[in-house]
């Protein structure tokens, strides 16, 4: 009887998932999640997520007569072990893009190989696979995003995988005990695992027409909230893609091919965390902590800026528009290092990952793949064109909630005696005369 491990990282499902499918075709199957000590504790929020997913996807794999097999340590190590004490042939994994996640793949391949193990890589972590479209002159991936869209729409996307009717584990293998589920830091933030990551893909699908019009409407948020579920893989970017596609939502197809695009910048380029990748946008930047602070607590004096802060804090999630207008606010105006952002959010965001958290905050810092790298968001005209009565600033900014109308972003004009009477603060010392964002 043949034995096949598949080593689940960020593919937490059963539907779709081509590395599973794979390992399928043997007599019994190890689906392994080996929790990393390196990767502990980046994120609570994060943390809590994964913890929910794992739960979720076992009781996913039980009820097809598997089970969930959890290890705690070096996952190449575990692997191996797992694949030497059950005697499989073979070790299956998504492919990823990460710098660390292609060093694991790197050793683990070659821990196979001395082994005398099989291994394989699948797809399943993108729509379309890194370097499967590739410009023309010889580049390794597109820098600018339109020729890659019309080369990602053109591509042919490969078939769904059978989601497997039953699952077998070798005989006397010890599945683990999941740990407790730990306390993330946002009290609102959702819920982790492929269970609620479908049903949100449901309710998503009754609405999503609207979505070209609604996706910039901050109070109105007219967006998925889909992508924890696709970070983590608890839903297939495939099927979330081909779902819109079958209804005509060419709007929300482009936002998953924006995602696929960082995938295959992050593929050549995996210190985008850290590195700019176009080194001549790059600048003198500021270290100003204290400022940083300010921004991090939502305290900056610019209502919107501060709302999108609270946000991210209270639900470990940000709406697009805000996230462009705080990033645009750390970059643009206060001319703090991108990295320092590209840190706080990682370790808030429930979506945060190496190609789009970092992808997106390179492109609103010039040192990306905009084509305009010296665009400047100004926070009050977006505020005033993406929240016009100032209904997300009070859902986020208890303070200003006696403000009416659109004057909530501008608290700083208000008559002397309603001014003073706000618990709020005046817009950051160091920018308070830069009249660029100031007015509208």
């Amino acid at each position: 009887m043949r034995t096949s491990v598949v080593l689940l990282t960020r593919d937490l499902r059963v539907h779709d998932n081509p590395a599973l499918a794979a390992a399928c075709t043997a007599d019994r199957v190890v689906p392994l999640y080996v929790l990393d000590p390196k990767l502990a504790n980046l994120s609570p929020n994060r943390s809590r997520f994964l913890h929910q997913s794992l739960a979720d996807l076992r009781g996913e794999l039980r009820g097809r007569g598997g089970d969930l097999v959890v290890r705690t340590g070096d996952p190449v190590a575990e692997a191996i072990r797992v694949a030497r004490e059950t005697g499989a042939e073979t070790i299956g994994a998504a492919a990823d893009v990460s710098g660390y996640a292609r060093r694991r793949e790197g050793r683990l391949r070659d821990e196979c190989e001395q082994h005398r193990i099989g291994f394989g890589l699948f797809p399943g972590v993108t729509v379309v696979e890194p370097g499967t479209v590739r410009p023309g002159g010889g580049g390794e991936s597109y820098r600018v995003f339109s020729p890659y869209h019309r080369a990602w729409a053109a591509a042919t996307w490969r078939q769904q995988a059978a989601t497997p009717e039953r699952i077998t584990l070798p005989d006397g293998i010890e599945p683990g005990q999941l740990p407790a589920i730990p306390d993330g830091e946002s009290p609102h933030a959702a819920e982790g695992g492929e269970s609620i990551g479908k049903r949100r893909l449901a309710a998503w699908l009754r609405q999503i027409q609207g979505y070209e019009d609604a996706h910039n409407d901050m109070p109105g948020d007219g967006t998925s909230r889909l992508s924890p579920y696709l970070r983590w893989g608890c839903l297939s970017p495939l099927t979330v893609a081909e779902a819109a596609k079958s209804q005509d939502a060419g709007a929300f197809v482009r936002q998953l091919c924006w995602r696929d695009f960082y995938y295959q910048v992050t593929n050549v380029f995996p210190k985008l965390s850290t590195e700019a990748y176009r080194s001549s946008g790059d600048r003198d930047w500021r270290y100003d902590y204290d400022a940083l602070e300010h921004w991090q607590d939502g305290l900056t004096g610019v209502p919107v800026v501060d709302a999108g802060m609270r946000q991210l804090r209270a639900e470990g999630w940000m709406h697009n528009r805000a996230r462009l207008i705080t990033a645009a606010f750390l970059t643009k105006h206060l001319g703090v290092d991108w990295r320092l952002g590209v840190k706080w959010f990682f370790r808030w965001l429930l979506d945060g990952d190496v190609p789009n958290n970092s992808g997106n905050w390179q492109w609103v810092a010039g040192t990306g793949n905009d084509t305009r790298p010296y665009r400047r968001f100004n926070p009050i005209r977006q505020a005033l064109r993406f929240d016009p009565e100032g209904v997300y600033v009070r859902r986020y900014v208890p303070e200003l909630k006696g403000v009416d109308g659109a004057a909530v972003h501008q608290p700083w004009r208000l008559p002397d005696p309603v001014r003073r009477g706000l618990d709020y603060p005046a817009p950051l010392e160091s920018h308070r005369d830069e009249a660029v964002w100031l007015r509208p």
